[in-house]
């Protein structure tokens, strides 16, 4: 396991899982604290725009609240969230729930993202599914108001790590606080 997290991470040609590159789950209070921030910039009422004018106005989304959650594992092509990763999703919905008594309008907005491998029709439904799983296993699971969440696929548009190869920390999705941006 060693030499082939080592050869990966040279940029081998042995295609590891991503099992050996997990990053620490944020905690409930670092997500919480991240998404309850004040925007970086604020926006009058009267300029606030609609959910689908927000998801395609990547400067409006960059002012939003946020964190990139890297910590759960999606496989190559798949949108699944094993239930060992419920843990992890478990410290969202803590974070959320916390945010749903502080701020009754409180909305969420979950981003899929995949890495560049594969064709860029192929990624953007993969990120359109991960973003849907999350929700889902927030609502199912967890018992958050699916009204607060709302979900975007990005593809491989939105790269953390620019690579056309096969990048665990490119599959992830981002949380964004998006209230103070919408009607």
């Amino acid at each position: 396991m060693q030499r082939r997290l080592f050869l990966t991470l040279l940029g081998g040609a042995i295609a590891s899982p991503v099992v050996g590159f997990a990053q620490e789950a944020p905690t409930e209070d670092m997500i919480m604290r991240r998404l309850d921030a004040a925007p970086q910039r604020q926006i009058a009422p009267r300029n606030r725009v609609t959910i689908d004018e927000f998801k395609r106005r990547p400067e409006l989304r960059r002012q939003a609240p946020s964190i990139d959650i890297q910590a759960i594992n999606f496989a190559t092509g798949s949108a699944d969230i094993p239930r060992s990763e419920y843990r992890k999703v478990q410290q969202i919905a803590r974070a959320m729930e916390q945010l749903l008594r502080r701020r009754r309008a409180v909305r969420f907005l979950i981003e899929g993202h995949t890495d560049a491998v594969g064709s860029a029709n192929s990624n953007q439904v993969l990120s359109e599914c991960r973003a849907a799983s999350l929700k889902m296993v927030l609502v199912r699971e967890f018992g958050i108001p699916s009204r607060v969440l709302e979900t975007v696929g990005y593809g491989e548009d939105y790269l953390l790590i620019p690579t056309e190869r096969s990048e665990w920390r490119n599959r992830r999705v981002t949380l964004r606080r998006i209230d103070d941006f919408i009607r």
